[in-house]
């Protein structure tokens, strides 16, 4: 039988209507994401302002009521008429979805944001909105509650001459049911980055929600160079001067900071466009990572360090140790998505490639002996590689179904769909037997390691190659070869999960593998495939019922609702290996009932310095790190 299906079925969603039907389209989720992105939204109008030349202190609140309060002094929203819909220009912006300064009018000459639905999905997904612009010497205020206006536009004169304006806002309970509680140490990572890529902007920063309130102040006079001394201060520089390099270009603004270190063997590079991290990368860093390498070479067979008949050095090998940023300003930036991942911009690549060949070419010409240090150290990347070259060619895959030989201890699952497939990293045959049993053979596959893998932190491409343990995780996952572009088509499983017992040497081996990821594929963490499994610490039974708890608090928690003097048996699982298979399944891998938390990064740079930290082979620095903060952790903080 047909359904029906006339005009009648064809909604109109007017005004701010579409982005309350559907937030997710314009803030990426409703979860914590979503959450902040609002708050990036309204700060990124302030950004753009100090773009613009006008705006030199952003201020930004989080209040007791659980509002967000953004300030800046800029020269505040225009408050006039506006021609085309009859509204005040500020209601039309905050009412009117693609209404803004930011499309060629003449407002901004780069900009950020979601180039005009920022503000407006602001207010949408808002319970209430109160903003405040301060312009010739008047005051004018404005509410609206779920993006409609509430009161109409109030002016009152201002005996100051004070420019800017402030948007408070409480995120809508009805689209964030998750939580609407911001997080300070989120929102502060954004901030001091903007801080950095806008040098002599000032960023203050308060959190009025504790006693004493925390306040932050962020200005960088060094802009995206103390950006990179920031990032590479637990490391040892190879040179101590960051190269920079500045320039413009038929209105594309360039900025490039970099610096190679003696003490890591992998890259660090960070690319922006307008202000906007862009985690998939784009024509800006494509343009640097070109240029650097035909650079170094064109050096390096200058001062006969690469003989005539000698192959030139890889990407990988020139960028080993390198810590960089990449900023570019674009008049009309192009992206790739709606939340702005990947800058498109075809001209970019180009300018990139000539404004930073110059000055590159320049300065180790001008500083032979930083030459001869970074192109010594890619030469010794070179060799390793080649070094593993035989171990390396044991990874390569044809296709996710036809592959290299898989280590035999994999059990792997019987469904040839990466999409449907998961794998499960074990530590040790136990709690790998325990797996083995309790899984769904279709789609689980189960990969037990023995031991402590390597930390490949503190190691090179032909000790890693070597290791068999780290062979078996690279070939059972499909993974390519580091340092080469990532293929996402040869991955065999898209839901990566760790799995290892909730005490010390669990975290440690977990810590382990992120590292793993985070250094050898970094596309694997920022795509969404690395997944922490949550097993339970504890069982109670009690009669014919039995409960699990999670960490220490939900036995408490649990403990609490029995009645005095209630018989029960508690039992602590040590290790994965302790519970039976039906457990295994019933708690932690049924994707019915488990909780798996995926990895992502929030803070690039922090991620960053705290894997050297942690996993690095300078002592001074881990010890001040656990000396700080180890007396507020423990191992409910450690099962991430």
């Amino acid at each position: 039988m047909t359904s029906s299906y006339s005009a009648e079925q064809i909604q109109v969603l007017e005004g701010l209507d579409p982005v309350r039907k559907r937030p997710g389209m314009y803030i990426g989720s409703t979860g914590p994401r979503g959450l902040h992105h609002l708050v990036y939204e309204v700060v990124d109008n302030s950004v753009d302002e100090a773009l613009a030349g006008y705006c030199t202190h952003i201020e930004i609140e989080l209040n007791e009521d659980g509002s967000c309060s953004v300030t800046d002094d800029g020269r505040g929203i225009p408050t006039d008429t506006h021609p085309t819909t009859g509204k005040s220009a500020l209601e039309t912006v905050m009412t009117v979805l693609h209404a803004g300064g930011k499309f060629g009018g003449g407002g901004y000459k780069v900009s950020g944001g979601l180039h005009g639905v920022g503000i407006s999905v602001v207010n949408a997904l808002s319970e209430w909105v109160e903003v405040t612009v301060w312009r010739e010497k008047k005051v004018h205020t404005q509410r609206y509650e779920r993006g409609i206006p509430v009161t109409e536009l109030i002016s009152e004169p201002h005996p100051e001459n004070q420019q800017g304006t402030s948007v408070s806002f409480l995120p809508d309970a009805e689209i964030f049911s998750e939580t609407r509680e911001f997080d300070y140490n989120t929102l502060a990572g954004r901030l001091k980055e903007l801080a950095y890529l806008n040098a002599g902007v000032k960023i203050t920063f308060s959190d009025r929600r504790q006693t004493p309130e925390r306040v932050e102040a962020y200005c960088y006079e060094g802009g995206i160079r103390e950006y990179v001394t920031y990032m590479t201060r637990e490391k040892e520089p190879l040179h101590k001067d960051i190269i920079y390099v500045s320039g413009e270009r038929n209105d594309v603004q360039v900025e490039v900071a970099l610096q190679w270190c003696v003490d890591a063997y992998s890259d660090n590079l960070l690319g922006f466009a307008n202000n906007i991290r862009t985690i998939d990368g784009g024509t800006h860093l494509e343009g640097l990572k070109t240029v650097l390498t035909r650079t170094i070479n064109t050096v390096a067979r200058k001062r006969n360090k690469i003989k005539e008949n000698e192959a030139n050095l890889a990407g990988e090998n020139v960028r080993e140790g390198l810590t960089g940023v990449v900023s570019v300003k674009v008049p009309d930036p192009e992206f790739e998505g709606q939340t702005k991942t990947k800058l498109g911009n075809t001209e970019v690549r180009g300018i990139v490639d000539s404004l930073v060949g110059e000055v590159l070419s320049e300065y180790l010409e001008f500083n032979p002996h930083v030459a001869d240090s970074v192109i010594d150290k890619a030469i010794q990347a070179f060799k390793a590689a080649e070094a593993a070259r035989n171990a390396r060619e044991l990874v390569r895959r044809k296709s996710v179904l036809e592959s290299s030989p898989l280590p035999g201890k994999l059990a792997d699952c019987s469904t040839r769909d990466p999409a449907e497939s998961e794998i499960f990293l074990v530590e040790g045959d136990s709690a790998g037997g325990s797996a083995k049993q309790g899984r769904d053979r279709r789609f689980q596959a189960i990969l037990p390691l023995r031991g402590k893998i390597l930390n490949i932190e503190k190691t090179d491409d032909s000790k890693i190659y070597k290791n068999n343990e780290i062979q078996s995780l690279i070939t059972a996952l499909g993974l390519g070869i580091k340092g080469e572009e990532f293929d996402a088509s040869a991955l065999r499983y898209h839901r990566i999960v760790i799995m290892t017992d909730a005490d010390v040497d669990g975290a440690h081996i977990r810590t382990l593998l992120l590292t793993f990821f985070y250094r050898y594929q970094r596309d694997l963490v920022d795509q969404g495939y690395i997944y922490i499994a949550c097993p339970p610490l504890y069982k109670i039974e009690r009669g014919r019922n039995h409960y699990y708890c999670y960490s220490d608090r939900e036995l408490q928690q649990q403990l609490a609702t029995f009645p005095p003097n209630a018989s029960y048996n508690i039992q602590r699982f040590k290790g994965l290996g302790e519970m039976m298979p039906a457990q295994l399944w019933e708690t932690t891998m049924n994707p019915e009932s488990r909780t798996l938390k995926r990895i992502e990064i929030e803070d690039a740079a922090e991620a960053d310095r705290i894997f050297t930290v942690l996993m690095g082979d300078r002592v001074a620095p881990r010890r001040e790190f656990i000396e700080t903060h180890g007396s507020r952790l423990n191992l409910v903080d450690l099962d991430i």
